[in-house]
């Protein structure tokens, strides 16, 4: 029986089932419960020992059998279905395993297409994923429509089944992670920003990673909409190769027009497929920047698929501020500009940074943190034209200084303290401190949130 918080949940095919949660951060323990709810029987496994874990008590308390410490063997041979944690690459050794002997492996995203009862506007790409969800929900809730946002954003899709309120649409950002194991999943509307080097610490090459984000239209028909960047290489090779079965949507910031979405100086012209050409001006509009043009255009398309009438878009696109940790301005101190860009987790991001910011080498540019597996040669002719010092830091500080050595003039520092601190010692009026780490924050911090925290407060005390 399905307790009443979940009468919005076609979940009847998970009674009885054994299922294994693999992964107890916060979208594994939302998955772990819902499950219970929905009648099956349910082991939640992580690595780390309980002290480390968060939730595992409430788990307990519904029936859940939880393990931790490592992981027991059996316990991934003997269930029928495994779930994936985002944070758990879905090719390890005991889920390989247990695929091979028939078990289903599937992510959240997955687990909550197969129960939910609402269409989907899903967003993906290496960069601007959270930015044009939020504004997305944001748009759609103008237009007076009820919205659940979740997925990579930071909320677990399965919370989804927890609220009472009935929604209309479900807006996700979807990580390539959570890609890796769907198999059913058709949004109405799937969004792909671009793809750009990133998390090739984790797969085979940028082609697999490439591979993984485009399956998140593989499952759509000519009823859906593919809403995509045609200026990517990647994008535009694969509308090439004809891999949309959906209606295709095309936007670009590049090209003076097209078929789709384009730029013609400060407007938006939006040129088909919906019925009329229609044009959005972006004068009065806070968010700046060709990546946040891309991220609006994306917006625009996929509010028009379902319906969204120009003005409403209009004035929830000039009224969102955009999100923190994401080319944020902390505040200006002798003349610098002091911008919060912790959210900048790859090269592409930061590439996209240094992008938005003026000509002429005035920047002093922050950067470092866990590499990766990138290759920040690609940056160069960037940072020589604008970057007049890298401070760098965290575990990639030396790699990051040996690449640019030859390009501007470079310092290491011990941490991130120690990086503002040479920073502000080192920028003039009318310099600009960007703190654009290109890297994940876990050599130092709990997560990018975290680390723009810390950078906001280093800066206030200045």
């Amino acid at each position: 029986m399905i307790p009443k918080e979940l009468n919005k949940a076609d979940c009847g095919w998970l009674s009885g089932r054994r299922t294994l949660v693999v992964g107890l951060g916060r979208t594994g323990v939302a998955a772990a419960r819902f499950l219970k709810r929905c009648g099956a029987v349910v082991t939640a496994t992580d690595i780390r020992p309980e002290s480390g874990l968060r939730g595992t008590e409430d788990l307990k308390r519904l029936g859940v059998r939880v393990e931790s410490g490592g992981h027991v063997k059996e316990s991934f041979f003997g269930s029928d279905l495994i779930l994936v944690s985002p944070g758990v690459p879905s090719t390890m050794e005991l889920i390989r395993e247990a695929r091979d002997r028939g078990v289903e492996v599937m992510s959240d995203i997955e687990l909550f297409y197969r129960s939910m009862d609402v269409p989907v506007l899903a967003v993906t790409g290496t960069n601007g994923k959270s930015t044009t969800t939020a504004l997305l929900s944001e748009v759609l809730r103008r237009d007076g429509r009820r919205v659940f946002v979740g997925g990579n954003i930071g909320i677990p899709v399965t919370e989804y089944f927890d609220s009472e309120e009935r929604y209309d649409w479900c807006v996700l950002e979807i990580s390539s992670f959570q890609l890796e194991t769907v198999s059913t999943f058709r949004p109405h509307v799937a969004v792909l920003l671009n793809v750009t080097h990133d998390h090739l610490d984790r797969y085979e090459n940028f082609d697999d990673y490439a591979a993984t984000k485009l399956s998140i239209f593989s499952n759509q028909g000519p009823a859906d909409y593919a809403v995509v960047n045609s200026a990517d290489p990647v994008i535009a090779a694969a509308m090439e190769e004809g891999a949309f079965r959906a209606t295709i949507v095309p936007f670009t910031a590049y090209d003076g027009s097209c078929e789709g979405l384009y730029l013609d100086g400060d407007r938006v012209v939006v040129n088909g497929p919906f019925k009329k050409k229609e044009s959005y001006p972006l004068e009065g509009v806070p968010l700046t920047g060709i990546h946040n043009i891309e991220n609006i255009m994306a917006v625009i398309a996929a509010a028009r698929a379902v319906g969204v009438e120009r003005d409403k878009l209009l004035d929830a696109i000039r009224g969102f501020k955009g999100l923190p940790h994401r080319m944020e301005f902390v505040r200006e101190v002798a003349g610098v500009r002091y911008i919060n860009d912790s959210k900048s987790t790859n090269t592409g991001s930061l590439f996209r940074a240094l992008e938005s910011m003026p000509n002429g080498r005035g920047v002093v540019l922050i950067a470092g943190g866990r590499d990766k597996g990138s290759d920040y040669g690609f940056l160069k002719d960037l940072v020589r034209e604008k970057v007049r010092l890298l401070v760098a830091m965290g575990e990639s500080r030396t790699k990051l200084a040996d690449t640019f050595a030859h390009v501007t003039d470079t310092v290491q520092a011990a941490d991130l303290e120690d990086a503002v601190r040479i920073a502000s010692a080192s920028a003039g009026p009318g310099d600009t401190v960007l703190f654009s780490p290109a890297c994940s924050s876990f050599d130092m911090f709990t997560d990018f949130r975290e680390r723009g925290e810390r950078f906001r407060g280093l800066v206030e005390a200045l």
